[in-house]
């Protein structure tokens, strides 16, 4: 791809509106272009990220045995009168009638809709376990929405829900969950905390958000920091490898604000190990047993002839929100270096090569490089223009293709100027360089 071909309208300056890192550099490199207050269009550079993170996602959850639905973005009113949440939810729910005056919603979660999918065709005991999730729009009609897409008003966003015969199972779903997260975060190279939170308008008693730590996240967090050198390897999908995974994490003081108690936090944790910063949440977990298979009579017939209301949980990840919680996490502000992590990167190498008009060789290079790296399925994008070299490696560094390929003065026969973004660049063939991103993609 040429970056001339290319729609990435860059942008000289930062925006002033753009307060924070994810929503400045979005904005200039143009991976969206705000459409109305806390609406975006996602432009070519920007969807294709969020496309990737949607990938990984997807993978992760189908592994623990979750099966995909698609749910539309328009609700009934009457399921969420069911539930009684219809007036308990707040201004942030966009309420509409349709032309025959019925009272329908824009949804901003679907608990009710998805029930209200499982009670028409799940009856019998024998049919459970069921774990559905949908990847789908939502709208939640925020008073204030600010910093971009990470507090927007419609979102890209995984729900998944679990439905089980009794609460013994349904804490086996989810830490089916709790370990699902922990691995997509570890493949998009994020250290997400789960940590003890409220549960909210969604209900229930249990819930765990994922966090990562940044300055700008509106989660204040207090945790011990040894929590942080935990890790999920070798966990297994039964009950007590997945089982012990969270009491491994939850032996450590690990809360949001909305469950922070002071006292509590000092006993437990010493002075050395606290950590009391903000992060960002990434993702959401909650197990709520009845509260909506009950409102809804959602059951299923039990050996004799009994009936029960299913146990269920639901489990988002904020898809859009990712990309900039990733922004946040690995953006360098001040040398203005974004360096994607290889597995959602729009690109995996840059190629600059110095273009004399007069002298077609170097791109002639570029475009035999590149060839190669394309049989290897390695994605390339060609900085192409005319523009002087400083500026060509200030663009690609913001793009943030991991890897470059810089063809200039330095290029010497079959030796390529080669560079880790933000590190020192070396001279290295071309089939060493392919090797070297091949490696790294198969570790992601």
């Amino acid at each position: 791809m040429y970056i001339s071909k290319s729609f990435i309208p860059i942008l000289k300056n930062i925006p002033s509106e753009a307060k924070i890192k994810s929503h400045q550099l979005m904005l200039r490199v143009g991976m969206i272009k705000q459409s109305s207050a806390g609406i975006y269009s996602w432009l070519p550079l920007g969807f294709k990220i969020m496309k990737k993170i949607e990938k990984i996602v997807r993978e992760e959850q189908n592994k623990i045995g979750a099966q995909e639905i698609l749910m539309p973005t328009i609700q009934s009113s009457d399921i969420w009168k069911e539930s009684g949440r219809y007036e308990d939810y707040g201004e942030e729910m966009l309420r509409i009638k349709d032309r025959q005056n019925r009272e329908m919603l824009y949804g901003p979660t679907n608990e009710e809709l998805v029930t209200d999918i499982f009670r028409s065709s799940i009856k019998s005991y024998k049919s459970l376990p069921q774990l559905l999730y949908h990847i789908q729009w939502k709208f939640r009609d925020e008073i204030r929405p600010r910093f971009g897409i990470m507090r927007c008003r419609e979102f890209y966003m995984k729900d998944a829900y679990s439905f089980d015969i009794n609460d013994e199972e349904a804490l086996f779903s989810y830490n089916k969950f709790f370990l699902s997260y922990l691995k997509t975060f570890k493949r998009l190279n994020l250290t997400a905390i789960p940590m003890a939170a409220d549960t909210g308008p969604i209900g229930g008693n249990l819930s765990h958000e994922f966090v990562i730590l940044a300055e700008t996240g509106e989660s204040k967090i207090y945790a011990d920091k040894r929590i942080f050198d935990l890790n999920s390897d070798g966990t297994e999908l039964e009950k007590n490898s997945l089982d012990n995974l969270r009491k491994k994490y939850e032996q450590f003081y690990s809360v949001t604000d909305e469950k922070f108690d002071k006292q509590e936090f000092e006993k437990k944790v010493s002075e050395k190990n606290q950590i009391k910063t903000k992060g960002i949440e990434v993702g959401h977990i909650f197990y709520f047993g009845d509260k909506y298979s009950k409102s809804m009579e959602a059951s299923v017939d039990l050996p004799g002839g009994k009936k029960d209301y299913v146990k269920m949980g639901s489990y988002g990840i904020g898809v859009s929100r990712l990309v900039g919680a990733i922004i946040e996490a690995k953006y360098d502000e001040k040398n203005e270096i974004m360096k994607w992590p290889i597995s959602v990167a729009p690109y995996d190498i840059s190629i600059i090569p110095m273009i004399n008009k007069n002298d077609s060789s170097a791109l002639n290079k570029a475009n035999n490089i590149n060839l190669e790296l394309e049989k290897n399925n390695i994605e390339t994008i060609i900085e192409d223009t005319d523009e002087n070299f400083s500026s060509k490696i200030k663009k690609m560094n913001l793009i943030g293709a991991p890897y470059q390929i810089i063809i200039g003065k330095q290029t010497d026969g079959d030796l390529l100027e080669f560079k880790e973004v933000g590190k020192d660049s070396q001279k290295l063939k071309l089939k060493e360089i392919v090797n070297i991103i091949k490696k790294e993609k198969v570790k992601n």
